[in-house]
């Protein structure tokens, strides 16, 4: 099975909340919106800061905003960020870690284009499509021309 750990799934649900709010949101918050445990909020921030997906900001209104709009971030660059490069197998890492039966192993070349569809995949799923704009119930819907909603 392939499976990301609990603490990117954590780290999606908290980017998908910063990208719904659309504003700066105190860790605190952010917390109290996802239900993640407010240790779990600040390790993962920091770790998403460091990986240019939330910028930190201090003082009063402080807190963690996006770096970037949700549709310039992928869920890949997420994955990664906690994860490491998407990879099937150790071998199909850009480490490129030998198992031991690399030399004779039938299956390497069939994981490739696997890893790659993956990849593409992760690549091609912005933020914003896992977490679009909600405005609040006190504030208006924007106005969309031309446009009907699905």
């Amino acid at each position: 099975m392939i499976r990301m750990s609990k603490l990117t799934d954590y780290a999606i649900v908290l980017l998908a909340h910063l990208a719904r709010s659309g504003r700066t949101l105190a860790a605190q918050e952010l917390s109290a919106r996802s239900g993640v445990p407010l240790p779990t909020v600040s390790k993962l921030c920091k770790e998403l800061s460091k990986a240019g997906l939330v910028v930190s900001h201090r003082g009063r209104h402080g807190g963690y905003g996006l770096a970037r709009p949700a549709e310039r971030i992928s869920v890949a660059e997420i994955v990664e960020a906690l994860e490491g490069p998407i990879a099937l197998t150790d071998c199909m890492s850009p480490a490129k870690i030998a198992c031991g039966i690399e030399a004779t192993c039938p299956a390497k070349a069939s994981f490739d284009p696997v890893t790659r569809a993956i990849q593409g995949a992760l690549q091609g799923l912005p933020l914003s499509a896992i977490a679009p704009y909600r405005a609040p119930a006190d504030e208006p819907a924007p106005i969309t021309l031309g446009v009907q909603a699905s």
